[in-house]
């Protein structure tokens, strides 16, 4: 691969990634408002994140933008788990 087409791929992937942080950088901002958007693997999102959503879907690969959004959803359901009672964890387990 030549230096010309490789800078243009580097670029393209920092495009992404710029959109991709922006996108979930408005859920978390938004994240007292109603989710009534829907995206890959069923995140749901605020109408106000559409315009943010539609560029990370624009400027990243189709593939690349269901991982992010499973890898998003993934840290968020172990989040939620780690802060929520302690008494919950392990219930049942002997």
């Amino acid at each position: 691969m030549t230096a010309a087409p490789k800078m243009m791929q580097i670029s393209l992937q920092i495009a992404c990634y710029k959109a991709r942080d922006a996108f979930y950088s408005c859920l978390e901002k938004e994240c007292s408002k109603e989710p009534t958007e829907v995206a890959t693997v069923g995140l749901l999102y605020p109408a106000e994140c559409k315009k943010s959503r539609a560029e990370f879907e624009k400027q990243c690969r189709r593939s690349w933008v269901k991982h992010f959004d499973r890898d998003y959803c993934a840290k968020n359901k172990v989040q939620r788990l780690l802060d929520a009672p302690n008494e919950k964890r392990g219930e049942g387990i002997k």
